[in-house]
């Protein structure tokens, strides 16, 4: 059961990995797959922060929705700017499903081991996220200032799992 919760987020994100080699995603796609996969991070970081009593847990949580609105805040207004439509599409889809059903999951968890799974899913999902930004999101934009926004964040979030690795470390 461990290791169910954090892989659900990861195979949400690599069951539409197909879809998106096949047909390369478009920048309205792709500005859809990163807010939607920074959304979900700060929903269950907003979750964590509602269950927790550890104080690195908490840290991690407020710094995750910290960083992630900023992000998502930094999207938005280059979509407007760039007069584009993010366009919902099946990856986006398939992150939100997974998202909830980690969250139910989640809510079920209370003390240490709530904190031991939400961190552990932490890694998996910056992990996959990551992993996708590096081989499809970022090579497929076209725009060259949402393929920047895209890269820094991706530096962002490559941060993120390292201090996801080492709160999980620090649970065990």
């Amino acid at each position: 059961m461990k290791r169910q919760i954090p892989l659900l987020a990861a195979a949400a994100l690599l069951s539409a990995a197909p879809a998106i080699a096949a047909d390369a995603p478009t920048d309205p796609q792709i500005a859809h797959i990163a807010y939607t996969a920074g959304a979900i991070d700060i929903d269950a970081a907003k979750q964590a922060l509602s269950k927790t009593h550890d104080k690195a847990v908490h840290d991690f949580a407020a710094q995750m929705v910290r960083d992630h609105e900023a992000v998502n805040a930094k999207a938005l207004a280059l979509v407007k700017k760039l007069h584009v439509t993010p366009q919902d599409n099946p990856t986006s889809q398939n992150l939100t499903k997974g998202a909830k059903a980690e969250r139910a999951k989640l809510a079920k968890l209370s003390g240490a081991a709530f904190d031991r799974e939400y961190v552990a899913n932490e890694v998996a999902y910056h992990k996959t996220v990551n992993g996708a930004l590096e081989s499809t999101l970022i090579p497929s934009a076209k725009n060259g200032e949402l393929k920047s926004l895209l890269e820094t964040g991706l530096t962002l979030f490559r941060e993120h799992q390292a201090h996801a690795e080492q709160v999980a470390k620090e649970l065990k």
